[in-house]
């Protein structure tokens, strides 16, 4: 039943005619301007709309333009009206952006929801979607409950800002905090147009330069979770929510394990589709197949914002891709598999089983007999892990996994007889002792192929001295035993008959996570030792529209390929590694373009470079090193950026410098050089 790879379709002909309106203003209380970008449909005089909201900071006008038009003209092509709003600080909006899902955040939100219903062509009836930070605030959006919200559109989201984003990840933290951090350094070092603002936008743009936080530091100075964390993460009470939710992910992505918890918080009308794409929204979904997502967000909109009966809550509440053992490969473009759905989650259809560990085996049962044993593993454990959030690039997924397994503890499973499929969350628990008091736990689930090679299918990781939650650290006493746990990633895959289920354990993973000020040796109970696969005891289901289409695609021309080249680097001699990727004509390889009806020339290029000794967790370093370059004739803005950081036993250490010019003019220089002291990690 696997799913066929169908090409997008541009539709040209929709029941609506419809305009874009580059930029209208929506005035808050307190007198800031945010610039909006809306999309009308042409409707007899009088007659009103429902209207959908997307409220982010990635610049309407240049930035997410070549994916706003081809998604919002089909909305309006098929009757809603749809602003994209720059948020506050961002864009050509006036003020300043201080933090990812500030209150002020939502309160301007809220106001810009009363404002598009108070619309002469809004018919009150609101939704608001978003893939990432468009995901994240409709959700918080949605919690604080404004009275013309409808229903939302959630992908590639969170509920749990602290232990699901981009930060932390099972307590430990995440060397894409720094690389988000570097990002949005560029990302808001872009000036406001001038065609929109007017003479003011130089002065606006010196000032946000001169304001904008050296982001990866805010969220460093939070290392467990604190209040900073429990704002804006709607787990921590689900019923705030009370509009239909429909929620989308892909396993590609980061963010796979939160649309089933978010299902079963939710009480409301909920759907759910986990889909195997990367961190892109599903109808350009890579790996394909890609999904007929615009129509299904038709159909979810006419039903709450129209009130049209449709069929879109019937069948699962939530589909699954299942993906089909596949050869490991870093370039990715299709994925093999199949639909199954879900009538709920929890559900009975899923069936946890408990595998036991023994002599490098995974066995059903095993004899009483205590086996200890060590584990250390090398520090560069995880060189070939691929990137924690897929983006659709060439080279982002795991490779053959035989090398990072040669640096870990391997656990195997007999041949199997007949295909094995799995969907949810595996766990591995066992009993353990540290020499150290802080370290940390890693566990991955893959699927061995008949030649040898190696698949990873699941994985994750445990700072072990946040066993007792992740709001606290307890430090670990050398040698006394506790009783640990790994929560792996939401995934789903079949294993072929003839393949082997494999665990593999380690105490590192880098260069996804920094490693711990120590190098500690972990002393495992294997006869406490469980690893549980969540079993699929259901059936195939039809799946979404896989029929992707969209409105005619934003005038664009690549001016120069983009290109991200990978490449990881040994020193025999100080037994050190080193990995590079440099992403060329553009970060996520789209290369150097502009954007022919505003005629703007955007281009971003950004080189991360990680190196650690396996002799010393305290060498660990990444520098990443920036330039965004853009505009137009006359009109010229170039951010040289270079950022580093490092650590010791007690503190982590950022430097960085900033160089900014106007038409190859300096206007602006910043240097940094942080110092926030390491708690837990």
């Amino acid at each position: 039943m696997s799913t066929e790879y169908k090409e997008k379709e541009i539709i040209t002909q929709f029941p609506f005619k419809y305009q874009a309106i580059e930029n209208t203003w929506i005035t808050l209380e307190d007198g800031t301007k945010l610039s909006s970008r809306i999309w009308l449909p042409e409707v007899e005089e009088g007659e009103k709309v429902p209207a959908i909201l997307e409220y982010i900071p990635y610049r309407k006008t240049d930035g997410t333009r070549a994916r706003d038009e081809p998604m919002h003209g089909y909305f309006a092509g098929n009757g809603y009206a749809v602003v994209r709003v720059d948020m506050r600080g961002s864009g050509e909006s006036d003020g300043l952006l201080k933090d990812e899902y500030l209150k002020q955040e939502q309160d301007d939100a809220l106001e810009v929801i009363d404002w598009i219903a108070n619309q002469s062509w809004c018919d009150g009836n609101i939704g608001m979607m978003g893939k990432s930070w468009g995901g994240f605030n409709s959700l918080q959006v949605a919690a604080r409950k404004p009275k013309h919200l409808k229903a939302i559109i959630a992908i590639g989201f969170t509920d749990d800002r602290y232990n699901n984003d981009i930060h932390y990840k099972g307590g430990c933290l995440l060397n894409d905090n720094f690389w988000w951090g570097n990002i949005m350094l560029a990302y808001q070092a872009r000036p406001l147009d001038p065609n929109i603002v007017g003479d003011v936008w130089r002065e606006k743009w010196l000032e946000r330069l001169e304001n904008m936080p050296l982001w990866m530091t805010l969220w460093m100075e939070h290392q467990t979770r604190d209040e900073y964390w429990k704002h804006g993460s709607v787990c921590e009470n689900y019923d705030d929510i009370e509009v239909p939710v429909l929620a989308i992910d892909g396993w590609e992505d980061s963010y796979q394990n939160t649309v089933l918890s978010l299902l079963k918080g939710l009480s409301v009308p909920r759907k759910g589709i986990l889909g195997p794409w990367a961190h892109v929204y599903p109808h350009d979904g890579v790996p394909g197949p890609a999904m007929g997502f615009l129509q299904e967000a038709v159909k979810w909109w006419d039903h709450w914002l129209k009130g049209i009966e449709n069929d879109v809550m019937d069948g699962p509440m939530v589909n699954v891709w299942v993906e089909e053992s596949m050869p490991p490969s870093v370039f990715k473009p299709v994925s093999k598999g199949y639909w199954v759905g879900l009538q709920s989650w929890p559900t009975d259809e899923v069936v946890p089983k408990a595998y036991q560990i023994t002599k490098g085996q995974l066995v059903e049962e095993r004899d009483e007999k205590e086996e200890q044993v060590l584990l250390k593993t090398p520090l560069n454990h995880g060189l070939l892990a691929g990137e924690w959030m897929g983006a659709g690039v060439p080279g982002e997924s795991p490779a053959d996994q035989r090398m990072d397994d040669g640096m870990a503890m391997v656990f195997e499973g007999e041949v199997l007889e007949s295909p094995l499929e799995i969907v949810g969350y595996p766990r591995f628990e066992v009993e353990l002792a540290s020499d150290k008091p802080h370290a940390m736990l890693f566990a991955q689930l893959s699927d061995v192929a008949p030649d040898g090679s190696v698949t990873r299918v699941s994985y994750g990781v445990m700072n072990l001295t946040h066993l007792n939650g992740h709001d606290q650290v307890n430090e670990l006493i050398p040698g006394e035993k506790v009783k640990a746990f790994v929560d792996l990633d939401c995934c789903g895959h079949q294993f072929k008959a003839g393949h082997r289920v494999r665990l593999s354990i380690a105490t590192s993973f880098w260069p996804m996570f920094w490693p711990m000020p120590e190098d500690a040796t972990l002393t495992l109970n294997l006869e406490t030792a469980k690893f549980f696969l969540p079993i699929f005891k259901g059936s195939k289901a039809a799946g979404p529209n896989m029929n992707p289409q969209s409105a005619p695609l934003t005038p664009t021309t690549i001016l120069a390929p983009g290109k991200v080249d990978r490449s990881i680097s040994y020193d025999i001699l100080t037994d050190t590694w080193t990995s590079i990727t440099d992403g060329v004509g553009g970060v996520f390889g789209e290369g150097v373009y502009r954007f022919d009806d505003i005629d703007v020339t955007v281009e971003h290029n950004l080189k991360r470079e990680l190196t650690l000794s396996n002799a010393d967790p305290l060498s660990a370093k990444y520098t990443i090193t920036q330039k965004m370059k853009m505009g137009r004739e006359g009109w010229w803005i170039e951010a040289d950026i270079i950022v580093t950081q490092t650590s010791d036993k007690e503190n982590f250490m950022i430097i960085g410098e900033m160089d900014v010019k106007e038409n190859d003019q300096p206007v602006f220089n910043k240097k940094w050089d942080k110092k926030i002291e390491r708690f837990g990690l």
